[in-house]
């Protein structure tokens, strides 16, 4: 199987991964997960909307994936790319987390041209 589709799965996993820690407060109530005034300030917002964010960008990479690999794209190129976006992924999220917004938004850059670039793969193969 791809690596490429290996990162399917982390990108499925890590919106959830993103707010975990913020659910590690003794104030968290699992009774009441999604309590706005408990994801509202702080880092608990900033997890939350790396989390999201995680969510919107999934779709995207998920289809460029399944194009590129069912379309013919060099299963070696898209792998590296795939690649790239995970770790550019996990360093948005590492920025969000940390309330750097200039390299976050250069990550979320790296990732979303990467996922274009695995969708158009099959053009240059």
């Amino acid at each position: 199987m791809p690596f490429a589709i290996w990162c399917l799965l982390a990108a499925a996993i890590l919106p959830i991964l993103s707010a975990f820690p913020a659910k590690l407060s003794k104030d968290f109530d699992n009774a009441r997960p999604r309590d706005p005034d408990y994801w509202k300030d702080g880092f608990r917002a900033r997890a939350a909307a790396a989390q999201a964010n995680g969510f919107e960008a999934f779709p995207f990479f998920a289809v460029a994936v399944i194009v590129g690999l069912w379309q013919g794209g060099d299963a070696a190129w898209i792998d590296q790319l795939a690649g790239l976006f995970i770790g550019a992924r996990v360093i948005y999220v590492v920025c969000y987390w940390t309330d750097r917004s200039t390299p976050r938004s250069l990550a979320w850059a790296v990732a979303f041209l990467s996922a274009v670039a695995i969708f158009t793969s099959p053009v240059w193969s």
